[in-house]
């Protein structure tokens, strides 16, 4: 192993060190930039390049956010980083214009954040974070890293000094228990629909094929899958938990759930409300696109046209209990209908397994912090209003996070489209100034009965040397 990749230097700590270049955080990093009087930051990310869910960038699939959700725009409309500049930078203003579309595919989002990623300062692909400690002889934060090779192999070591850290490494992908052996058999064809696109061929190929998930995800496999098949011998069927394939909730007043103004609400509950709260709240961010649903219905419509039935199944409310293997190339699953109280079982050639995701989890990366963070009566991080980990009072740097607070802030807390607020909202409270005002109020409901303060940028954390400008 070859020498630090960066000499630690004490006497020029980084304001801020980022962990995990994902959109959050390259949106955090785009603003940061932006700062009168400059930040001095560093942003760490194991792969290579940034990408973004490769494996889902089906043809055809739209944001479920408008274009304006991008990195930047719903806190600084003039930033340099934002989507109808790349457009500008690309030469493709007035083919945009005239196309019309507030929801751009997923496959233009993700070019645009590279695009972005790729001409910002202070972003450090190719870094694995392995620990991060709070130095209280120096006050300030060191985070250990390595350097990757293109293999992705280690490379050379390092560590950086900073006065605050945030966290964005984002979600994994979630596979139930019970398919957990199937999905880790490499011979046996079970993904999760993070990987859809590198094994489509397979799936295209295979006799018949199986979807285990009733969200957007599943829906966008499934309608693939369809579009894909011969008809009369399409042979794919689509389970779900839920009791129907739900729309997701996008009523204009329903969207107000996403604002600045509900995430203060939520944040203002009490810690068994929020908790009650988020999974009742599944539709908002959960359900299918109501486009998405009409583009299925068509697309198994057309297929009767010639007489006859599409050879597809949709069935929801049914829950897959366990599975095996038949064989060395089949799956059984074993399926029970909750209403009905029946169980069957299916046999099949492979299983998408659109299941969703949950939070890293960052116990092994935050240990050297465990001594100093506080939890809430279920172990989880506590989190302020302004985004940081609750820390003993003797750390004088902060901890933000960013899609990592649902616990806490709610159900926008993953969304896109407080991307930018969220941004903002952090470097706001760590320049102990307003380098981007913001809007004291988003949302024509009024979510409680008593009013919600407002907060204002608080006082510049200690150690961080107040920015001029």
């Amino acid at each position: 192993m070859t020498a630090p990749a960066l000499a630690p230097d004490l006497d020029h700590p980084y304001d801020l060190v980022g962990i995990g270049v994902g959109p959050f955080n390259l949106s955090l990093a785009a603003l940061a930039h932006g700062v009168p009087g400059g930040l001095s930051t560093a942003f760490y990310e194991q792969r290579r390049a940034f990408h973004w869910h490769p494996g889902l960038l089906i043809e055809g699939a739209t944001l479920q956010v408008p274009f304006l959700a991008d990195l930047v725009t719903l806190a600084d409309p003039a930033s340099p980083w934002s989507f109808l500049n790349y457009l500008r930078h690309r030469e493709r203003l007035f083919p945009f214009y005239f196309a019309e579309r507030f929801h751009i595919q997923r496959t233009e989002y993700d070019a645009y954040c590279r695009w972005v990623s790729e001409s910002l300062p202070g972003l450090h692909f190719g870094h694995q974070v392995d620990a991060v400690r709070w130095n209280p002889e120096r006050e300030l934060f060191e985070v250990d890293f390595t350097q990757l090779d293109v293999h992705g192999q280690a490379e050379a070591l390092g560590r950086s000094y900073a006065r605050n850290l945030v966290l964005g490494v984002g979600t994994e992908p979630y596979v139930p228990e019970s398919l957990k052996p199937l999905a880790e058999a490499p011979a046996v064809p079970v993904i999760h629909s993070a990987d859809y696109l590198d094994h489509r061929e397979r799936f295209l190929a295979a006799d018949h094929v199986t979807v285990v998930g009733s969200g957007q995800s599943g829906a966008e496999v499934f309608l693939d899958l369809l579009r894909a098949r011969p008809a009369g011998k399409e042979r794919v069927t689509w389970l779900a938990r839920t009791e129907t394939f739900a729309p997701m909730e996008y009523s204009k007043l329903g969207l107000e759930h996403f604002t600045p103004d509900y995430t203060r609400y939520f944040h203002a509950l009490p810690e068994p409300m929020r908790d009650q709260l988020v999974p009742r709240q599944w539709q908002l961010h959960k359900g299918i696109d109501a486009d998405t649903i009409a583009a299925i219905h068509d697309e198994l419509y057309r297929r009767t046209q010639h007489g006859g039935w599409p050879d597809a199944t949709l069935t929801p409310g049914v829950t897959v209990r366990t599975a095996g293997r038949v064989a060395t190339t089949k799956v059984e699953l074993h399926l029970e209908h909750v209403q009905q109280g029946a169980r069957s079982r299916l046999t099949t050639d492979a299983v998408v397994l659109a299941t969703g995701y949950r939070e890293r989890p960052l116990s092994r990366m935050l240990a050297g912090l465990d001594p100093y963070m506080r939890l809430d009566s279920s172990e989880r991080p506590r989190i302020d209003a302004d985004f940081r980990l609750v820390l003993d009072s003797s750390v004088t740097g902060a901890v933000y996070v960013q899609n990592a607070e649902k616990h806490t802030h709610g159900v926008g807390a993953p969304d896109l489209g407080l991307a930018a607020w969220r941004s903002a909202r952090i470097l706001n409270t760590l320049t102990g100034k307003e380098p981007y005002p913001l809007p004291t109020r988003t949302a024509f409901t009024t979510f409680g009965l008593t009013e919600t303060p407002q907060p204002r940028p608080t006082k510049t954390p200690e150690g961080l040397i107040p920015l001029e400008g």
